[in-house]
């Protein structure tokens, strides 16, 4: 597990890194890009558990974690150990507000399950 702690607190610091100094655009290449790493000598890990990992990553972490910055990590390191992972920008209107999450087959893994009913998906990747 503290393996993928650490995995996941280096993730929140490139992504934040790249938050700054790059474009949306870029960050939603590499989240698109990445790709599902599908392993035969390890076994699996578990979804939950990497999203576990990735809480205690937060909690760890220097400062407050962004949703998009959260979301963008969790599908990376879902990918890195197999799992085909999405990461769902959305929004409302009233009032506005904007947020990122991630789903593996449209069930959402690391936020409260409801949440794709509150919000309006803008993108997938």
């Amino acid at each position: 597990m503290l393996r993928h702690v650490l995995e996941g607190w280096l993730l929140l610091l490139r992504f934040e890194i790249m938050m700054r100094s790059a474009q949306f655009q870029e960050l939603h290449r590499v989240v698109h890009d990445a790709p599902v790493k599908v392993s035969a000598k390890n076994p699996p890990t578990l979804s939950e558990d990497l999203c576990t990992a990735m809480d205690y990553a937060c909690v760890f972490y220097f400062k407050p974690v962004l949703c998009l910055q959260r979301s963008c990590a969790t599908t990376l390191l879902l990918r890195r150990y197999g799992w085909k992972a999405e990461m769902v920008i959305g929004a409302q209107l009233v009032p506005f507000k904007s947020h990122a999450w991630v789903e593996i087959k449209s069930a959402v893994v690391n936020d409260k399950p409801y949440v794709s009913e509150i919000y309006q998906i803008l993108e997938r990747c």
